[in-house]
């Protein structure tokens, strides 16, 4: 049985706390408030009040929060890590810079970091079937793997520390370039006198079918799949913005395509 402990059981975290429990493991998660420690009581996981007692004695701890500014406050700033026994895993799910997971490797070499973030939705990790793009030293994820694959199906190494986060930069930007292209298609059939529900439906069985034209079809329509996700669209493709200038460079074609869709 693996001591895992998690950070962060929102609406991604539930489902993995679930499915480590479901697995057998001994999960601690952080519950601020009463009713989040109810709730998390009710998954058959325990509750506690601070980091500390998340990190004392894990294996594994998994960060599942929103955004890269509040993992650098965890694992940076904070005490987390640092309460972590030698050898064990850090495990970040959180979209981010590809730096802050290297920062956090640099400043606690105790802990194995693996940057992990998540391809997907809730309904795919209650699933077990969640993909995970993982960067990092590769017999520690293979340590690791046992207790992500509670949830996680793929498992992708995709290189080390900070690899997994910039392959998900580059799949959400593709993600966010994809809607913009299918709802140019829609103003295009619009012009053309074409409705967008049957238009969507069609196109969905033909040669410009793709995963992200069947998510839209599904929606009913891109404005609504935008408003859906475009907060989380908007917020990873800043971070592959900042990256990318960074390294001196910019978006080049993509630019005007994730513009149109994202915040």
């Amino acid at each position: 049985m693996t001591r895992v402990g998690v950070v962060g059981a929102g609406r991604m975290g539930t489902p993995m706390v679930a499915r480590l429990v479901g697995a057998g493991h001994q999960v601690r998660v952080l519950g601020r408030t009463e009713a989040k420690r109810t709730a998390i009581a009710e998954l058959g996981a325990h509750a506690v009040t601070d980091v500390e007692a998340v990190a004392d004695a894990a294996d594994v701890v998994i960060i599942c929060v929103f955004t890269d500014d509040q993992v650098s406050e965890l694992c940076l700033d904070g005490d987390l890590v640092a309460h972590m026994p030698r050898g064990s895993s850090l495990v970040l799910h959180t979209t981010g810079s590809p730096s802050t997971a290297r920062a956090i490797a640099s400043k606690h070499p105790h802990v194995d970091v693996i940057d992990a973030p998540v391809s997907g939705g809730p309904h795919d990790i209650a699933a077990g079937a969640v993909t995970l793009f993982a960067g990092g030293d590769e017999e520690a994820l293979a340590r690791t793997r046992p207790v992500l694959a509670a949830y996680g199906d793929p498992i992708l190494h995709a290189g080390p520390t900070g690899a997994g986060q910039l392959v998900k930069l580059v799949n959400n930007t593709l993600f966010a370039a994809q809607i913009a292209l299918v709802a140019e298609g829609v103003r295009l059939g619009s012009r053309l006198g074409v409705d967008e529900a049957p238009l969507l439906n069609a196109l969905a069985h033909g040669s410009a079918q793709s995963r992200v034209l069947s998510m839209i079809a599904a929606a009913g329509s891109a404005e609504k799949f935008v408003s859906a996700v475009g907060e989380f669209i908007g917020k990873d493709v800043a971070v592959v913005r900042d990256t990318v200038a960074g390294l001196g460079g910019d978006l080049g074609e993509l630019d005007r395509l994730v513009s149109a869709v994202t915040p």
